[in-house]
This record gives structure tokens, sequence and C-alpha cells, in this order.
């Protein structure tokens, strides 16, 4: 049998299994007005989908609920090409398809459309070259050999697209700017239902940052504004670094509108200049702020900020922060360095009084920090911190001076600060002091934190969390202060259980903290809708003082997310596990933390 006379018996099939299916389309709709609907078989997936795209209902066909019928039988007769046409860029080049319009009832019209897709083109040979000064590079070479058609594939133009695209992008990625496509040819014979592609990139010169000139805010000094480029000059030339510079400047809380241009025409010598346009926002700023937290009830605060002191771009910040549990005065200094946008040096001055369950503390604190970025994503922080402190911990009620000087090295890797979907972090930290220095106590701290984010099939995401403290002391007598114990429960530690209620207690079964603090949570969050998720999550931890005493306290439960521009309002009910009388608790928090 002949591959001809073979279409010919599957055309004469599909035609069946058209009048068929008018037999099984018969249902009434009741509608005060006319409707046309159009039903499609013999193709499936994203064909179908192809095919009904190209088949809408031409606007105006009804009027006032009439269809105009002389206008649908024309309509109809279209029908036929625009299935080829739909069909082609999928590979098949010889499609049929025949159309039956029906009226089964008064004020409703239905065209079954019977579609025969034929044989499809396939790739017999595949050309992709790439030329110029690009022509080595190794990137290029792989998308290259790697293309998305291969010889002995249907011919599917969406592909075929798609690997152009790719390989046009990591060009311009690399610097060039300019790279086209001289030769692009799909040779297509319909009688041997074959292709011949032949795709040649030419990538053009390879483009180098040049000088970047900011312009729109004379009062801010233009050495100051280069501590935001993701860019120095000379480094090959791409879109995503042009990308991070404008983050970091719309980021900082300085410009309110941000525009940066490559300057194509002002380019020479395969140098491209930047043209940096800023609208400031007003130097001084008063924000009050309210809040409320399941950790710290009712919250709210009043901020002063100045952020181009001196008109050096340095910033001063006073805030005032009221809660149920916590009330504080804080004023800042700080004076970003020319390095890049997250070194600094800074001082703060901090008087706080916190009375929760656990504990009462009065803190007066002077803290000097020196930031100082690694790599990419890397800090590095080194500080002094004198604190004076008076609290009240259980029955126990004592004072303390301390010079603690600490150093501290955190990791973000991310794909999105905000609303994470993949990425890892993670933070360590060392501090300490000695009677030598003047303390009332010689002690070391070491702490860490870090979270993961993996994505996973069917919109689910796995949020993993792990925090962990140790506490060495010269002298074991010697108490810890309130503010360097270590405590469990809460929102960002153990969920099921009260802000700060676990940890070792006293005689009379207060919890008092411990020198030591190990908590991990696991959550498993599935997105609905652009906005919405929801979760389940196991958390477990506890504080103590040493292993021997260690025991992990459990909760599970679920919570709903709700994603907003500044990060997802979570609320959480959760169960405590493995304890006498267990019970619920609700939590509530904003944001995403490492």
């Amino acid at each position: 049998m002949t591959p001809v006379f073979q279409r010919h018996i599957s055309f004469c099939l599909t035609l069946i299994v058209l009048f068929g299916s008018m037999l099984l389309l018969l249902p009434r709709l009741a509608s005060a007005a006319d409707t046309v609907d159009i039903v499609i078989i013999g193709v499936e997936d994203e064909l179908k989908e192809n095919v009904q795209a190209a088949l809408p209902i031409p606007p105006g066909l009804i009027r006032d609920g009439v269809v105009n019928l002389p206008w649908l039988e024309l309509f109809q007769t279209e029908i036929p090409q625009k299935v080829r046409e739909a069909l082609e860029p999928f590979g098949y080049y010889d499609a049929k398809a025949n159309s039956i319009l029906q009226k089964p009832a008064t004020d409703h019209y239905r065209i079954l459309v019977g579609v025969f897709p034929g044989t499809p083109v396939k790739v017999t040979d595949i050309s992709v070259r790439v030329v110029g000064p690009g022509a080595q590079e190794a990137d290029l070479q792989r998308i290259a050999r790697s293309f998305r058609l291969r010889k002995g594939d249907i011919l599917d133009h969406s592909r075929y697209e798609r690997g152009k695209a790719r390989l046009q992008s990591k060009a311009q990625e690399l610097g060039y700017l300019d790279a086209t496509f001289p030769v692009h040819e799909i040779l297509v014979s319909r009688a041997e239902a074959s292709a011949r592609i032949a795709l040649e990139l030419d990538t053009g010169v390879q483009y180098r940052f040049g000088e970047t000139l900011f312009t729109g805010a004379p009062q801010y000094p233009q050495r100051f504004l280069q501590r935001y480029l993701d860019y120095k000059v000379g480094e090959i030339f791409s879109e995503k670094k042009l990308g991070q510079t404008q983050i970091n400047l719309a980021s900082s809380d300085r410009f309110k509108g941000v525009l940066l241009t490559p300057e194509r025409e002002e380019a020479h010598d395969s140098v491209m200049p930047v043209l940096a346009q800023l609208t400031p926002l007003p130097r001084k700023r008063l924000r009050p702020g309210i809040g409320y937290g399941t950790d710290t009830g009712f919250r709210g605060s009043l901020r002063y900020k100045d952020v181009n002191l001196f008109h050096l771009g340095h910033e001063l910040n006073a805030e005032i922060k009221i809660s149920e549990l916590l009330q504080g005065i804080a004023v800042g200094y700080l004076a970003p360095s020319y390095h890049d946008v997250k070194s600094s040096l800074g001082l703060q001055v901090n008087f706080q009084r916190e009375d929760t369950d656990a504990y009462t503390n009065l803190l007066v604190s002077l803290q000097g920090t020196w930031n100082r970025t690694i790599q990419r994503g890397q800090l590095l922080t080194l500080y002094l911190k004198p604190q004076w402190e008076d609290y009240t911990i259980g029955l126990q009620k004592s004072t303390s001076l301390l010079v603690l000087p600490g150093i501290r090295f955190s990791l973000r890797n991310f794909d999105d600060p905000i609303r994470p979907r993949k990425g890892y972090g993670f933070i360590v930290e060392a501090r300490g002091t000695h009677q030598y220095l003047g303390s009332s106590t010689g002690l070391l701290q070491m702490l860490a934190e870090g979270s993961a984010v993996i994505p996973l099939p069917w919109r689910f995401s796995l949020i993993s969390r792990v925090t962990g403290g140790m506490t060495f002391q010269n002298d074991p007598l010697q108490d810890l202060p309130a503010s360097l114990r270590f405590y469990a429960g809460g929102n960002r530690s153990v969920r099921g259980y009260g802000y700060q209620s676990l940890g070792p207690k006293d005689i009379t079964g207060k919890v008092i903290g411990g020198k030591n603090l190990l908590t991990t949570s696991v959550e498993l969050e599935r997105v609905l809708l652009r906005q919405w998720a929801l979760a389940v999550f196991f958390d477990a931890g506890n504080a103590f003082d040493s292993l021997s005493h260690l025991h992990l306290y459990k909760g599970a439960g679920i919570g709903i997310r709700y994603f907003t521009p500044v990060g997802a309002l979570k609320l959480d009910l959760a169960r405590q596990i493995a304890v006498d009388n267990p019970s619920y608790r609700v939590h509530f928090s904003v944001g995403f933390e490492l």
C-alpha cells in the first residue's frame, strides 16, 4: 500500500469520525441569543491548541444576539486554510481539514472541524555555525553543538526559534551586542517531507564597559555613586550587570527614578559608555510604623533618616521602638565605603528595655562595625561592642559590663531576596571577651545559621533552616547576662511554643535560658495562585547547658502564605508533639529571613 493511498484512507476515516461525532454532539443549548461553537477532532495537545487559536469567532459575526449566516458560511470556507497554516509551525505541511456547519438548536450553531495532520516534515540536514570575532567562544560553540533541533527531528519552528534566541542571547550576554544571523534558511520539500536548515551567527565585535555618567543627582559625589556599579571600566559589557546596577541604585532608598542607558551611538573602539539618569528622593525623612507579631505583640516605631549627611552620602539614623515586650532608642551613623555597595563603617548607640516571660533587662551599648564585601553575596563584618546590662532572670538580679569584639561572615545565594524560589545562605559568627578587657566575665560564643530553598516539581518547594550556638566560659560559675543567653520557641524557632519559652529552668520552673542552642525546621510549600501558597512544616529544637541535658521539643502544623512586594505574610497553626496535653498555637510573621 503506497503512502499516498494510506493518506487517502486515513482522511476518509477522519471524515467517518467527523460524521459520527455529529451524532454524539446533539445536546441542545438553551440560550436567549445565538451562539457559535467550534469543535475540533483529529489532533490533541499543542496542535489542537494552535488550531483553536487560529479559529477565533470573527468580531461582529454575532450582533444583537443574531448570527450573520452568510458571514458564518464564508468563515467556514476559510477554515481548511487556517488549519493548514496553524499546523505548519509544528512541521505538518500536508495537513487537511474538513468542516461541517450544523444547527442542532434554533439559537445555536456548531462547526465540526475534522483535522488530518498528515506526514510531518523531518529535518534531514542541519548546519549551525558561529563566525566573527567571537567564533571561538566556548559557550557559543556548546550551544551551537547542542542546538534544539537535530537531524531526524520533526521540524518544529518554535524549537528552532528558541534555539536561535538562546544562541543570540548568550552572544549578547558575552558582550557581542551586534550579533546577527546573516544566514537563516529552512528549505522544505513537501514532496519528500524533509527540511534542510542552515543557520549562521555572526557575533560582531565584543563590547566592554566604558565610563558611567550620572545625571540628575548633583548633590551626591560621583565617586559615591560609582559604588553602586556592578561592573568596572574595561569589563565585558553585560546586560545582567547593568540590570544589577539598576537594582542597586533603586534599592538604595535614595532615588525614586533610575534609568541606565548604554550609549550605543557614543561607543568607540567597542567601548560602551553608560548614561545613568537619577531622580533623588528627599534627603531627610520621618517615617512612623506600626505592626504586629505573635512574638512581639503590637509594635510601633518612629524613624528619622538623613541619607546624604555632609553631601557625602553618609547616613544618620535615629529610631524609637515601642512594643509590648521591647522599648528602645537607637542612633546610628553609617559612612559608606567607595569599595562597593555593601562595604561601610558604622557606629551605633542603643538604649533598650526588654520585658519577656523569661527575663527583664536594661541594656546600653555602643557598637562600631566594619563591613566589607569579599565576593558577590559574601559579607565580612568586624565589630566591637561595649555594653552595660542590668537584668533579672528568674530569682536572680545582676549587672554586667562586657567589651565584646566579634567577627561575622555571611553568604546569600538566593535567586530573589524577597521571594526566593531556590538558593541557600548561611551566617557564622564568633564573639567573645575577657576580664583583661574590663569585662565582668570571660567567654567565647560561636553562632551559626543556615537556610536553603529547593525547588521541587508541581510548584512545590522545600525550605529548611538550622540554627546553633555554643558558649564557652573561663569561669563557669559566672552568670551570663540575659542578652547573651539562648532561648527557643516562637516564629523563627520552634513553632507551637511561645516566644522564648524553651530552655533550662530554675528551681521555680521559670525558663532562664541556656548556654547552647540547636533548632531546625523543614517546610514543604505549594504555590496555589500567583500570590498564595500553602505550607506544612516540622520544627524541633531547644536551648540547653550541656549535651547531656539536650531535649528537643517538636512542633508541626500548616500555614498559609500571601506574597507581597516587601515579603510574604505568613500565618501558621502549629501543634506541640510528644508532650503531655499538647496545645495549638497561632504564629504570624512577615518576610523571608536567612
